[in-house]
């Protein structure tokens, strides 16, 4: 990667539907030398997907929680991404160092959901416990 993949990445970023001709003009190519960058960034994975993002609240996600999981032996991060991404309301998860094995976020409609999607996860035979904090207010949040 070069600057000008690094140049087009960062148009991208701003705006996912932003057009050849556009990101040719903020990187000094052509629209089609501009196509054939961004498909070779799709062909090497460097791009992996094309989304939108949805404001969770309007989208009637707006409860949020962080949870620690922690698990009762030596359990593969493996195993733990098939159990958390069986959960849609797991929107990312990672495993982490300290007390906990991993931490997991998730996003739902209300705490009912919520609690629903815990005990989703809380079932999983290598689960011992969790422990939650909701989130009041989002402070910073960036791709």
């Amino acid at each position: 990667m070069d600057s000008t993949d690094h140049a087009i990445l960062d148009v991208l970023k701003a705006n996912a539907r932003a057009s050849y001709a556009e990101i040719g003009d903020r990187v000094q190519l052509s629209a089609s030398a501009a196509k054939r960058r961004v498909d070779r960034l799709v062909e090497d994975r460097v791009i992996r997907s094309f989304t939108i993002d949805v404001d969770p609240a309007l989208d009637g996600m707006s409860t949020e929680a962080y949870v620690e999981l922690f698990c009762r032996g030596t359990v593969s991060p493996q195993d733990l991404r098939r159990i958390l991404a069986s959960v849609p309301e797991v929107v990312d998860a990672a495993t982490i160092t300290g007390e906990a094995d991993a931490i997991v976020h998730i996003r739902s409609r209300d705490v009912a959901s919520l609690e629903v999607a815990l005990e989703s996860i809380r079932v999983a035979t290598s689960v011992d416990h969790t422990r939650s904090a909701i989130v009041l207010t989002q402070l910073v949040r960036r791709a």
